[in-house]
This record gives structure tokens, C-alpha cells and sequence, in this order.
């Protein structure tokens, strides 16, 4: 136990850079755990305290634009001063996969709120626009959200990467047929 100057303990920092990384990577394993055993909700949790934790890392090191931003806008960058290559990296790569978990849970949710996966894959996509994962449930949250054209264009581009698989291809299929049938309602409908 240490003393500060005026003989009070001091309190141990937790906002050093590489324990806030370490914490933040600790929530998004744990996240990945609950996902592994079908605990959903607690997976949410997870991720969202790991993406917390980055978000308060960027305060910390001073990004003017964090405290500005709105949870819909663009995701927090980390500073570029105080973390290693190494640091700065993971936190990137782990920013985009609590993204990328985080639709993957709501998406397994009995009452799938479509619009906060769109919003989470779309914040990956910003920085990896070929990921597959993101194109995929991009493509299946705008077709639950009936906006067809957006969700075919999604879903052909994760089948550019992955031809042979079949989720991609029912939802193609599921997405052409609705096009079709709104076309045709539209040809009857027109005077």
C-alpha cells in the first residue's frame, strides 16, 4: 500500500492504456464465450462493456471527437500517441468483431431488432468493406427491414466471396422473389 502526499492511499490507476486494452479484450472474450454457449444477452453485455472500455481508452488519451459522437455515428479511433502498433491493432480488430458479434447475438434474439444490426454491420463495413460477415447480415437485416434492393446488393457481394454458401443463396432467393412480387403488384396497381 503507497501513500499519496497527503498520507492518503493511493488508489491504483485503471485507466493505464495497456490495462484498459487488456480489460477491453478480456470483456470481448468473455463475450465470445457467452456466444459459444448460447448466452446471448450476457454476450451483449459483454461486448458492449469491451466496446465501453475502448470508448473510455480514447477519453483517456485524449480524442477530442469521442465525446462528440453519437453511438449511431461513426465508431471512436484510437489515439494514435499513447498505445503501440500492437495495442492500437488489437483494438481495432477488436472493436470491429464486438461489431460484428454484436449483430450475430441480435440476430439469434427472439425479437431481432433488425435496425441495430444493420447500424452494427455497417459500422464494420466502414473500415472492412469485404467482410463477409458484415455483407452477409447487412443483406438479411434490409431484407427483414423491406428494403430489398439494399439487401440484394449486400448479399451478392458476401456471395462474391463465398459462392457455395447456402444461407447466402436462400436469402438471394428469398430477396428476388420479393422484388418480383413487388414489381408485379406494382404493374397491377398502376392506372
Amino acid at each position: 500500500m503507497s501513500l499519496d502526499q497527503t498520507g492518503l492511499v493511493k488508489q491504483p490507476q485503471h485507466n493505464e492504456p495497456a490495462e484498459v486494452v487488456k480489460r477491453a479484450l478480456d470483456f470481448k472474450t468473455q463475450g465470445s464465450q457467452c456466444y459459444k454457449d448460447k448466452k446471448y444477452r450476457e454476450a451483449i453485455g459483454k461486448y458492449h462493456r469491451a466496446l465501453l472500455e475502448m470508448k473510455g481508452l480514447c477519453r483517456v488519451l485524449g480524442d477530442p471527437d469521442v465525446s462528440t459522437r453519437s453511438s449511431s455515428s461513426e465508431q471512436p479511433t484510437i489515439s494514435k500517441s499513447t498505445l503501440t502498433d500492437e495495442q492500437k491493432g488489437a483494438m481495432e480488430n477488436a472493436e470491429l468483431e464486438c461489431y460484428n458479434s454484436l449483430a450475430a447475438c441480435l440476430l439469434q434474439m427472439e425479437l431481432v431488432n433488425y435496425e441495430r444490426v444493420k447500424e452494427y454491420c455497417l459500422k464494420v463495413l466502414r473500415k472492412e468493406g469485404e467482410n463477409f460477415k458484415a455483407l452477409y447480415r447487412s443483406g438479411v437485416a434490409y431484407y427483414h427491414l423491406g428494403d430489398f434492393h439494399k439487401a440484394l446488393h449486400y448479399l451478392k457481394e458476401s456471395h462474391k466471396q463465398q459462392p457455395s454458401d447456402t444461407n447466402v443463396i436462400r436469402y438471394i432467393q428469398l430477396t428476388e422473389m420479393k422484388i418480383r412480387r413487388n414489381a408485379q403488384k406494382e404493374l397491377k396497381e398502376a392506372p
